[in-house]
């Protein structure tokens, strides 16, 4: 690493609030974290999408106080370091460039149920015991 200012960049784990009954096994929101205490000890800018499969989701970056005490952590792995001087702006700009998950589920008006999605035109549903 060179002398130049950096902040370490955590990924974190963190666990889902509502969980997707078609998903078994554990599953966990990923953040990725940058730490530059700028609001004290332990805070940072958090990186991650918000929404859902049913909504659709977006990009997001936003200042988070410790998150450690903010989220119910899974684990929390360093991965690196941002080079203070392209912080946040180069982050966001790449960031923003990945396409988000789409949406993957829709309500089923036969079943009435919210069902993931084989085709969107025409709008299709997987029928009972298809794989996925």
């Amino acid at each position: 690493m060179s002398s130049q200012q950096s902040y370490p960049v955590f990924k974190l784990k963190a666990d889902l609030a509502m969980k997707d009954p078609d998903m078994p096994g554990p599953r966990y929101h990923t953040i990725i974290f940058v730490e530059t205490n700028a609001n004290g000890p332990g805070s940072g800018i958090k990186h991650h999408v918000i929404g859902d499969i049913v909504s659709g989701m977006s990009y997001e970056s936003q200042p988070c106080d410790n998150p450690e005490e903010t989220y119910n952590l899974h684990s929390r792995e360093l991965i690196g370091y941002a080079f203070a001087s392209t912080y946040p702006a180069a982050w966001d700009a790449l960031l923003k460039s990945i396409p988000p998950p789409p949406k993957q589920k829709a309500f089923n008006m036969r079943t009435m149920k919210t069902e993931p999605v084989k085709f969107w035109q025409p709008l299709t549903f997987y029928v009972p015991g298809e794989p996925r």
